[in-house]
């Protein structure tokens, strides 16, 4: 495999002392607070020194942002709506800052931090520009044609709850507060403190857009100091994490009657139809499995390969993943970057080992690359997977596929949806029509036909979110934005009610409602 990048031993220019202390300073903590050193994955060297929030300081975070919400509410959609284009501005302005901070807190490649840049960008333009409609007032029909003006209200729930992990640092923390500032609520987020930074770096650029000081605020801490504060003050709660917390935040809010919406984890499945262009599904295997070394939610960790192309698939995927370029640098050059922390390194490592130990095949990879930096691992495709293995049906959360092969669609679709999983999948076919018809089939909230993830991630105006232990809720389109709103009917009845008229009996007036009923349903009226 080449390299390969030596790791670069210093800091990227971005993160200086400078800007790290004003980042950290947005942090609600009190001024002499416990801190917490966070270190690089590139090099394992000391990254930064953050404070760490107290359960009080999380109290009074969200006491600030029930002051500022009524404010912001208030404030015109129009206004709201310049705020986020302005930032939308400032983050393609100053994306080396952030794609430094996002290399350096997460150890990814500079080519996987810019789809951040990319997404945030265009999550931002996409609920600027279409939350007006989306909140504003709407008809709907009466109980009575011409008596009942009915109408739909949308309000902010108040203060949201945003907990993001550290694998996406940028997409994860922004693009989850963005509509719900743009629907007029304050936000308390918890970021991975990992990756805190980038977060930071986000709010200190909403804030020069011109956002209002208390209505997106962070606090640092681990979930089992501060999540019950998030929780107990939280009127909504958004999170993204492992389904086993996912269930604990998902009981925690029913207790409380608030809303949750939760994006969890996933084992997504590739089907590669025996129509298949091989070199086209071979890129598009690397695509789906190796970004971010495949610490994300939507990657491919199973592939279904037709027994018609296998071989033929296999070796053309094998000798592409060989040459990837992986490696540690500040610019484009690598395709491969590192792992983000040691638990996830052990991960990898164990499911890896496990695996070959009880008979699986390594057709590429399978080691880790502590010549190039501490977290590296190689990405690795594994044959011959049995159910007895760990890997087999649980996340990974790294670069590692396994591959199998099938003879009959039905049978590939079954094998698909055998997880409790269902967050992201994807077909590849020449034939559009039966890729879309097999997709349509798997039990995923998002399916790419001829695609990893991106074209259904990128696609902001449709819903994105998992299905059984994947999660609950959605995040883009108008799902991520009303999920952020209490719903409120208001209807005005005129002229007659549902009594009957003076000096009409309640046996006539209900012969004549009978004989409306019966017209309206005869003339098509809904």
């Amino acid at each position: 495999m080449p390299t390969d990048h030596a790791p670069i031993l210093g800091l990227p220019p971005s993160l200086n002392a400078a800007l790290t202390g004003r980042l950290t300073a947005r942090v609600a903590a009190a001024a002499d607070a416990v801190q917490v050193t966070t270190n690089a994955p590139y090099t394992g060297a000391p990254l930064a020194a953050l404070p760490v929030s107290t359960p009080a300081d999380v109290d009074a975070a969200f006491a600030r942002a029930r002051n500022a919400q009524a404010a912001w509410a208030a404030t015109s959609m129009r206004e709201r709506k310049k705020i986020l284009l302005r930032f939308h501005d400032l983050v393609l302005e100053r994306q080396n800052e952030v794609l430094d901070l996002m290399q350096a807190e997460s150890g990814k490649t500079r080519r996987d931090a810019f789809l951040e840049v990319t997404d945030i960008a265009i999550t931002t333009r996409y609920y600027a520009r279409s939350a007006p409609g989306l909140l504003a007032p709407q008809r709907r029909r009466g109980a009575i044609p011409l008596l009942t003006r009915t109408t739909e209200l949308r309000h902010p729930k108040g203060v949201v709850a945003v907990v993001s992990p550290w694998n996406y640092p940028l997409s994860m923390a922004a693009g989850d507060a963005i509509p719900a500032l743009m629907a007029g609520n304050a936000v308390v987020q918890k970021p991975d403190t990992q990756t805190a930074i980038t977060a930071l770096w986000a709010l200190d650029l909403m804030h020069e857009a011109g956002l209002p000081t208390g209505v997106w605020q962070m606090v640092l801490g681990r979930g089992s100091s501060i999540g019950g504060a998030l929780m107990g003050n939280a009127d909504y709660m958004m999170f993204t994490g492992s389904t086993a917390s996912g269930r604990r935040i998902a009981r925690d809010a029913g207790e409380r009657l608030i809303g949750s919406s939760l994006e969890l984890g996933g084992k997504n499945a590739m089907l590669v139809l025996d129509d298949a262009d091989i070199e086209r599904a071979a890129d598009g295997a690397i695509a789906a499995c190796f970004p971010s070394a495949g610490q994300l939610c939507v990657s491919i960790e199973r592939m279904y390969v037709a027994e018609a192309i296998h071989d033929d698939f296999v070796a053309e995927f094998a000798a592409r993943t060989k040459e990837l370029r992986i490696g540690a640098a500040y610019d484009y050059s690598c395709e491969v970057g590192s792992l983000t922390n040691p638990a996830q390194l052990d991960t990898v490592t164990a499911h890896v080992e496990d695996a070959v130990a009880k008979g699986a095949s390594v057709l590429a990879g399978g080691k880790a690359r502590p010549d190039l930096g501490p977290l590296f691992y190689e990405p690795t495709i594994l044959a011959d997977v049995t159910p007895g293995m760990t890997l087999y049906d649980n996340e990974t959360f790294g670069p590692v596929v396994s591959i199998f092969p099938f003879r009959d669609v039905d049978d590939a679709i079954a094998r698909a949806n055998a997880t409790p999983y269902g967050l992201n999948a994807s077909v590849w076919s020449r034939n559009g029509a039966w890729g879309r018809a097999v997709a349509a089939r798997l039990r995923a909230g998002t399916v790419n036909v001829n695609e990893a993830f991106a074209a259904a991630w990128g696609s902001i105006d449709a819903p994105m979110g998992g299905m059984g232990d994947s999660g609950l809720g959605r995040r883009h389109g108008a799902d991520g934005i009303l999920k952020y709103t209490e719903p409120q009917t208001v209807a005005h009845q005129r002229v007659q009610g549902f009594d009957p008229p003076t000096g009409v009996s309640h046996r006539t007036w209900a012969a004549i409602l009978t004989a409306a009923l019966k017209v309206l349903k005869g003339v098509g009226v809904r």
